[in-house]
């Protein structure tokens, strides 16, 4: 190659008039208008029209009329305004163009199996096979040059706040943490197994420990867990932890690190201190502990109003200890016939609602529907003035155990918002969800398990109720929510060995074995701990979410599938017997 590139694809325009230029990338398209050749050339950073006539230059124009789609090629020539009635106002280049007076062919390409653009009709199994041809079309590439921005900004935030970036191991033991370790044995210690990091927490507690009071670390973390469109194997994490500190110090920093980076990237500016709800008034409103705040459309809880009414269903729900919640659709009567609401009532199956009930408000105010009649006047009344119900609203209610109310209308209710067309373009709401609780029940088992883990120090003010009342402990904890979707979360860790001592004993971990598992960290505890706390925060999640697009697989290069299973290289694959017997190991069918 002896032509060297001056300038990028998407670089050109009109003060650059006139100017030799060099430019290499990729034959997007190209057109033959009357022996003229026209061919867009592709970098990352955009597209550029270069120019093959045969009267300017009859050998660069020969060489060009082999150029097919993705060849690889380099051309030098000189920068012209395009004619009139020519400019192409939606290419950022497309008030000029570059007529060339010597090409270079730096490589041939066979035909690619799909088109190099954004609007693509294929399967996600033949993108992800071809992924480096994928990552060629411009949203694959925005969206990693928007990430590696993304990074850069917050790389540059926690330096400038005094922060070490410090690797932590990825060989390390395996400790119970909510999903199943990805395993790696040991050839030189035979039957022992490294395990892969779900998180450095036990490493970044550690740390706080031999004083490195202000960690960060943007880190890659392993979970062998079912996927879906949010979630992958592997998944890139943006890890804190500092010492000396509160979690008012922890909500100042990543909202000034959230406002930065949004700034900073999409040129927005959001509001901070950002909204603070406990866990439990998140539930009662919105049946989840990520709720999505572009929208209203609060839940109602009725149960008073439906276990004096006659409606069996409603009743029995009440009597089995259950409860019954509904929303109002605003204006949605007129939208929605009896089939589209069959069809909702259907989709709440797989939320394990039994059935959706509802009623209209028509144009007098009254309520129709074939439940109605099992109301008095008076019920009903109170059920309108409680939902807010005016003319043209659909009121929707759900009546069955706690966790599929909350679960069906939270569902419900993000379907509304984005059917009703509730939520703006380009919002973005944030909010911390607060005092969590300490423990859930574990009918299984019959005992309480940790809601995040078991480092977590409870609030202070329930410190005196833990033995005789655990599940109405609050944990000091918190996540960070955006648009409705869980972006990380953190606590206040226990620093003192006393207090998690007295949390093993009440998730029935011995003495052996807490020392088996955490030794290592309850011996620290002993030395000195300083109080501290910390965060993580999904980044994957988080740049899906600025970008609005609908998968992780968008915005990671090199994604796995819902099978766990990377097509470009076809990993996970086969190993020899060979490496197996040096592993001591042998595949069992």
């Amino acid at each position: 190659m002896h032509l060297k590139r001056t300038h990028t694809c998407g670089e050109l325009r009109a003060e650059h008039v006139g100017q030799p230029v060099t430019l290499c990338g990729w034959v997007h398209n190209r057109r033959d208008h009357g022996g003229v050749i026209f061919i867009d050339l592709r970098d990352r950073e955009g597209l550029t029209q270069v120019v093959f006539k045969p009267e300017h230059n009859a050998e660069a124009h020969a060489i060009a009329d082999a150029f097919r789609s993705e060849y690889v090629i380099a051309c030098r020539g000189q920068v012209r305004h395009r004619i009139e009635g020519m400019v192409n106002p939606k290419m950022d280049t497309g008030a000029v163009e570059v007529y060339v007076d010597e090409v270079e062919l730096l490589n041939a390409s066979e035909t690619p199996p799909f088109e190099i653009e954004d609007r693509l009709d294929v399967s996600q199994e033949l993108r992800l096979r071809y992924r480096y041809l994928d990552l060629r079309r411009p949203m694959m590439q925005r969206s990693l040059m928007f990430r590696s921005q993304c990074f850069g900004v917050i790389r540059d935030y926690f330096a400038r706040q005094g922060f070490v970036d410090v690797e932590t191991p990825l060989l390390t033991k395996s400790t119970p943490e909510g999903a199943r370790d990805y395993l790696v044995p040991s050839r030189v210690h035979p039957g022992r197994f490294f395990a892969l990091p779900q998180s450095p927490q036990l490493f970044k507690q550690i740390l706080m420990v031999a004083g490195f009071d202000r960690y960060v670390q943007i880190v890659k973390c392993l979970r062998d867990e079912d996927l879906r469109a949010d979630r992958q194997p592997e998944f890139t994490q943006l890890d804190v932890e500092m010492s000396f500190i509160d979690e008012e110090d922890i909500y100042a920093l990543i909202e000034g690190l959230m406002a930065e980076v949004m700034q900073k990237t999409l040129g927005i500016a959001i509001e901070t201190p950002f909204q603070r709800i406990p866990y439990a008034d998140a539930m009662e409103r919105y049946g989840t502990d990520k709720p999505d705040l572009r929208f209203g459309m609060e839940l109602v809880n009725v149960g008073d109003i439906a276990g004096a009414c006659e409606f069996g269903v409603f009743t029995r729900a009440l009597e089995a200890g259950g409860q019954v919640r509904g929303l109002n659709a605003k204006g949605a009567a007129p939208k929605h016939s009896r089939k589209d609401i069959d069809t909702m009532t259907e989709w709440l199956r797989d939320f394990g609602a039994k059935g959706l009930a509802w009623m209209k408000v028509d144009e007098g105010g009254a309520l129709t529907s074939s439940i109605v009649k099992f109301f008095s006047d008076e019920q009903q009344a109170t059920l309108k003035e409680r939902m807010g119900a005016e003319p043209g609203d659909l009121l929707l209610f759900v009546a069955d155990a706690p966790a599929v109310v909350a679960a069906s209308l939270d569902g419900l209710r993000r379907r509304l918002g984005a059917e009703l067309g509730l939520i703006a373009k380009d919002s973005f709401a944030f909010c911390w969800v607060v005092d969590f609780p300490m423990f859930l029940w574990n009918a299984e088992e019959q005992r309480p398990d940790p809601t995040h883990h078991p480092f977590t120090m409870p609030h202070p003010e329930d410190l005196d109720i833990l033995e005789e009342r655990p599940l109405d402990a609050r944990a000091y904890a918190y996540d960070i929510v955006l648009n409705g979707t869980e972006l990380g979360g953190g606590s206040i860790r226990i620093h003192r060995p006393d207090v998690q001592e007295r949390i093993f004993r009440l998730l029935n971990i011995g003495e052996e074995e807490a020392q088996e598992k955490f030794g290592f960290l309850l011996d620290a505890l002993k030395y000195g701990a300083p109080p501290h706390g910390g965060i993580a925060l999904g980044l994957d999640r988080l740049i899906m979410l600025l970008l609005q697009r609908d998968s992780l697989r968008e915005v990671i290069a090199f994604p796995k599938t819902q099978r766990a299973v990377e097509l470009m290289t076809g990993a996970p694959s086969e190993v020899s017997a060979r490496q197996l017997q040096e592993l001591g190991l042998r595949i069992i069918t």
